[in-house]
């Protein structure tokens, strides 16, 4: 078993509180995507967002990965290009929800709770075959995903 660790430095075990996700199958620039997105908002701020993504009410903004990307008309950060990645948005939903649960063993108030750091990396990759014509094969390359947020109580701030 692989020991991982977490990219964010100067943690302090008395006002942060992290979660992680590992080796998901999900899309690795969408992944990037929405966390850019959801850095710095409040806990039920960014699950709001993620869950009207899943909704297909609000759109992600893509600003890296945009090359022929649609324009959305929804989107509220002043990028026009954006998608609806919905089982990413799950997978960070269900990160949320346990980075929520960590909060509360530690006895943190989740009204205060503000995302400092969402960090995403490539992970494993699972490389099979696909079968073609003629007995040859093409090459079918999966990356998984590690996914890392760390959380801050900010007491008097709203």
């Amino acid at each position: 078993m692989p020991h991982f660790r977490y990219a964010f430095q100067n943690f302090d075990k008395a006002k942060h509180v992290r979660a992680s996700i590992r080796e998901k199958d999900i899309s690795p620039k969408h992944s990037r995507e929405i966390a850019v997105a959801i850095k710095g908002k409040s806990i039920e701020k960014a699950r709001e967002f993620l869950e009207n993504v899943v909704a297909r009410k609000i759109a992600v903004p893509y600003r890296r990965y945009n090359n022929e990307v649609a324009h959305r008309s929804n989107i509220r950060d002043g990028f026009s290009a954006g998608r609806y990645p919905r089982k990413a948005a799950g997978e960070f939903l269900k990160l949320l929800d346990n980075l929520e649960s960590n909060a509360e063993y530690k006895g943190m108030d989740l009204d205060s709770l503000r995302i400092v750091s969402v960090a995403v990396h490539k992970g494993t990759k699972l490389e099979r075959f696909t079968p073609r014509a003629m007995g040859r094969s093409s090459p079918k390359v999966d990356t998984l995903v590690h996914v890392e947020v760390v959380g801050q109580e900010k007491r008097g701030e709203q």
